[in-house]
């Protein structure tokens, strides 16, 4: 079902506009937010907006220096003519890098004799590549790392996190976009401009709801209270939002009529659908991160560290549940302080909130 997503641009028009005028005058920044709220749609279009090339790494797929360098390597490539590709490898990066073409495709990959040692070059070399590009086809360049701070898993003295600091603040039609869950900054010397999302008003996520309805010949019934359970469901949440939509979309009643009934039964459905990615999300938590996630589910609280909280729950003092609370957030499963260590997914709330009342 084709539902716009004009809302991510739409409920986030400030945001929207301050990443505008970052990438406009060749500045790096910092998106932070949970998953699904939006941080990549809105800097795509804001690349669009500035006319850039966008050039997406999901560093979640780096697990290591080789890996990072064959990721940039190969959106590079997806992003540029063959022919300019080429060039560079023939006249700067010969003993590096090869291109290869399959199926009318282009791919551009570190060459098969690359030694561990060479590899600190071939980066050196790669990340001044999207500058020289930019000049040729006179365009900016928008580098988007998503999920940054997992290179850092290997990158254990930020020397690949500097090194490509410096060089793309160092580059005139180069910014440096990092997509992360927490607005974490360890570079002081550095700064990045912060863009922090947080969950999108009712009313906002209510008019854009009604609107897409709306454009599907479709309508809450005004005698239920079906927008009021669609919204308490969604949360603020984008993307829970789009989903849910989408759903009551197929839906589609015969009378138009979305009643407060269909509302639920589109959110049971779709925990239904879910079960088994919800179930394997919470495999790869540590004990003390699942323990404290279904404490926070079921009994919410804006003082998680507090003696009574604590003792109540029997959950563990001091580091560990810090480090709980730490690691839940860099997940982005559970908001900070200041949205009071909500659970940011609503429906993986209301899953787990009904898995431990059964």
């Amino acid at each position: 079902v084709n539902v716009s997503t004009s809302i991510e641009i739409v409920g986030r028009s400030a945001q929207f506009q301050q990443i505008v005028e970052v990438l406009a005058r060749d500045g790096n920044l910092l998106i932070a937010g949970v998953p699904g709220c939006g941080r990549r749609t809105l800097v795509r279009t804001a690349a669009l907006e500035v006319g850039a090339v966008a050039l997406e790494v999901d560093c979640i797929r780096a697990i290591a220096a080789r890996q990072f360098i064959e990721l940039l390597a190969e959106t590079i490539s997806q992003n540029f003519d063959s022919t300019l590709l080429q060039t560079w490898v023939n006249t700067i990066a010969k003993d590096l890098f090869a291109i290869h073409i399959s199926e009318n495709s282009t791919h551009l990959k570190l060459a098969p004799a690359v030694t561990p040692k060479q590899l600190w070059q071939a980066f050196e070399r790669l990340i001044q590549l999207p500058q020289l590009l930019a000049e040729v086809v006179n365009k900016r360049v928008v580098l988007i790392l998503q999920s940054f701070p997992h290179l850092r898993a290997w990158d254990r003295n930020s020397e690949w996190e500097n090194t490509l600091r410096r060089e793309i603040k160092s580059q005139t039609r180069v910014s440096y976009v990092l997509v992360a869950t927490i607005a974490e900054i360890t570079h002081s010397e550095d700064p990045l401009e912060v863009i922090e999302l947080t969950p999108l008003a009712d009313d906002v996520l209510a008019v854009w709801a009604r609107e897409i309805l709306h454009t599907h010949g479709l309508t809450f019934d005004s005698r239920s209270p079906a927008i009021d359970t669609f919204i308490d469901a969604v949360q603020g949440h984008i993307g829970d939002a789009l989903t849910l939509i989408r759903r009551l979309v197929v839906m589609h009643p015969t009378d138009k009529l979305i009643r407060d009934e269909q509302v639920h039964q589109a959110i049971q459905g779709l925990l239904q659908d879910l079960s088994i990615t919800f179930e394997s999300l919470l495999m790869l938590l540590p004990a003390t991160q699942v323990q404290l996630l279904e404490c926070l589910a079921l009994d919410p609280t804006s003082k998680p560290q507090s003696r009574e909280y604590i003792q109540k729950h029997g959950l563990s003092r001091g580091g560990s549940l810090q480090g709980a609370l730490m690691g839940l957030q860099q997940k982005g499963l559970i908001y900070g302080s200041e949205q009071n260590y909500r659970l940011a997914l609503p429906f993986f709330a209301l899953w787990l909130r009904q898995r431990l009342s059964e």
